[in-house]
């Protein structure tokens, strides 16, 4: 894994070439954080009116990342209002996971053996199997947790890596309200308690930046989360297939909540945006499809934010970079 190097303007080795490379750094700062601004004011817009035609009550925390500074913040709507994390805490329990990895004291490779008591229904596909025995890895558990968000991949990962210590790793790493809750009956158990939109905001622009985890780890939970195979019903819905490759997301969904945040990439591969949406609902109880007016929502506003990213030169400058593989998304080509 690379980082992307800092590009700097006028470089000289004489003092009238330093003193001119700075008024150019200077001027090239001014013009990044004048675009971000531009950018960012497009993208309140754009949430006001998507959000406000989808109705239900909304947390958003939506930010723009300039350059080698502080990220711009475009929406800040109810950001630190906790709420029910859903399957947006799968996050959480990864970072927990690859962080004990990093550690030396698991490994991807490492077995865990399905039972049939352990399964839970719902989202994923370990359920369709219905015969079970299987010894498999942890890197097979993670990326069913987060490719499919498939539910017993939670109770498989508690066994490895149990609730209390994810909640002591979100703790170290500075997360105040991104909780899993664990089973009082069964210390490896856990049910997926709360977040922020902030916080998860700060989780995805950290891991993006390459401050959470390994280059190895994080580059392993990003290409997972911008994998083809995952969801598309909401930020991704209206791409193409390369474009839906630059977004790195995980959705949440429990009842009639419905939550998404991801990573955007410029064509470039550098991370330049990165959302966070909850809403809650009255009625939509039970649609998990594509009609729910805030999965709508949110294809609407991922085409809107892909296009403003694209019309942008906003993007980090000191972050990990990710690739887009053309022969990977050849998914059904089988010989």
């Amino acid at each position: 894994m690379e980082r992307r190097d800092v590009i700097k303007l006028g470089a000289a080795v004489t003092a009238g070439g330093a003193i001119l490379g700075s008024a150019s750094a200077a001027h090239a700062e001014q013009v990044s954080t004048q675009a971000a601004a531009t950018s960012a004011a497009q993208i309140k817009a754009i949430w006001d009116y998507e959000t406000g035609n989808a109705g239900g009550t909304w947390q958003g925390y939506v930010t723009l990342l300039n350059g080698s500074g502080a990220p711009v913040v475009a929406v800040d709507q109810g950001s630190t209002s906790v709420q029910t994390a859903a399957s947006i805490n799968k996050l959480g329990i990864a970072l927990g996971v690859l962080d004990k990895i990093d550690r030396g004291e698991l490994a991807l490779d490492d077995r865990i053996t399905l039972t049939s008591d352990i399964i839970l229904t719902g989202s994923g596909f370990y359920f369709h199997q219905t015969a079970y025995g299987d010894e498999i890895t942890v890197a097979n558990v993670l990326v069913a947790m987060l490719l499919t968000s498939d539910n017993t991949s939670v109770r498989l990962c508690g066994l490895v890596c149990p609730p209390a210590e994810i909640n002591e790793t979100l703790a170290a790493k500075g997360f105040t309200d991104t909780r899993v809750i664990p089973n009082p009956a069964n210390p490896n158990r856990m049910w997926l308690g709360d977040t922020t939109t902030f916080e998860t905001n700060d989780l995805l622009t950290r891991l993006a930046k390459g401050e959470l985890l390994s280059a190895k780890s994080t580059s392993f939970f990003l290409n997972i989360l911008k994998g083809l195979s995952g969801y598309h019903d909401g930020f991704r819905r209206n791409m193409s297939s390369v474009e839906r490759a630059r977004v790195a997301m995980k959705y949440g969904a429990d009842d009639a909540t419905r939550s998404e945040s991801g990573v955007v990439y410029s064509a470039a591969g550098a991370p330049a945006l990165v959302y966070s949406f909850m809403a809650q609902y009255d009625d939509n109880w039970g649609n998990y499809g594509a009609t729910h007016p805030a999965v709508q929502a949110h294809a609407k506003m991922g085409r809107k934010m892909l296009n403003a990213v694209n019309a942008s030169a906003v993007a980090a400058s000191d972050a990990v970079t990710l690739e887009v593989e053309p022969e990977a998304l050849n998914a059904d080509l089988v010989q």
